[in-house]
């Protein structure tokens, strides 16, 4: 009986654990979100402007001027980055949820135990 006491308080801990890496796998995809459509935002006005205007990249405190073509090409890629970025932490966020699926049923298991 204490065998299985054991193994439930350790199969709460893994879920109480595997439940604050979720919240922070939904955290980090909210930020990634937001950071993307900030992007997209920046690409789309990229798009309105012509090749001859001039743009500017904040450095730090300065403002530092920047090709359009480079501009363009680096706001581009950080899409493709940020893409990515969600991609791989959609990816925890369903492994962790089928690894709490798993928990829970263990979970359930070990109670029935505890009960009979």
């Amino acid at each position: 009986m204490a065998d299985i006491k054991q193994q439930f308080e350790e199969l709460l801990l893994a879920y109480s654990k595997s439940q604050s890496s979720l919240s922070e796998f939904v955290e980090a995809r909210s930020k990634l979100e937001t950071q993307y459509q900030e992007n997209k935002i920046v690409h789309e006005e990229l798009e309105g402007l012509d090749e001859t205007a001039k743009i500017y990249k904040m450095t730090g405190p300065v403002l530092m001027p920047q090709d359009y073509s480079e501009a363009k090409m680096n706001v581009s890629k950080r899409m493709e980055f940020i893409q990515g970025e969600i991609k791989r932490v959609e990816e925890k966020l369903e492994t962790t949820q089928k690894d709490m699926e798993t928990i829970r049923g263990k979970l359930l298991q070990v109670r029935s135990q505890l009960q009979g």
